[in-house]
């Protein structure tokens, strides 16, 4: 059976986060961000060259899945409810309600998830990739709940 986990880049090192994801028996960490890197040296490791390097040693493919990938515009449009509540990306713990249906009627909707799930192997595991800690915080939360309400996938959160 083919399966869904989702990770995040807060609160894992570069080797906790290879970790993690051989432990879990993925194979294909697809990439959700429309930025590939990530501010400061505690996160380095997270950005696109780097990462692809230490997946490709550690036997996990990669893809980068841009159209999943919020807009700049949308993204905007979270960090000022998260000024307006005060709370940092890295702290957030949900997602705006109006971000929540903008992502799903502008990104997801149009997005035919049925060839990302058609590509992978029988009885494998891709995951969703994307930065914040939290997955209720982040995008890939509403892809992978679209995931299993669409094709029935089972989704694993990773912390």
């Amino acid at each position: 059976m083919k399966r869904f986990a989702t990770i995040g880049v807060y609160g894992f090192t570069a080797a906790t986060f290879i970790e993690q994801l051989t432990d879990t028996g993925v194979e294909l960490l697809l990439d959700l961000r429309q930025r590939r890197g990530v501010r400061g040296a505690e996160y380095s490791w997270a950005n696109s060259a780097r990462l692809q390097q230490a997946l490709a040693v550690a036997d996990i493919g990669y893809r980068h899945v841009r159209e999943l990938a919020p807009t700049t515009e949308l993204r905007q449009l979270q960090y000022r409810e998260d000024d307006r509540q005060g709370v940092g990306k890295r702290n957030r713990v949900a997602l705006a309600s109006e971000y929540t249906e903008r992502y799903s009627r502008e990104i997801l909707d149009p997005f035919d998830l049925g060839p990302l799930v058609a590509d992978l192997p029988s009885d494998s595991m891709a995951a969703l990739f994307c930065v914040e800690r939290d997955p209720q915080a982040c995008h890939r939360s509403l892809v992978a709940a679209r995931l299993e309400a669409e094709h029935g996938l089972p989704i694993t959160h990773l912390h």
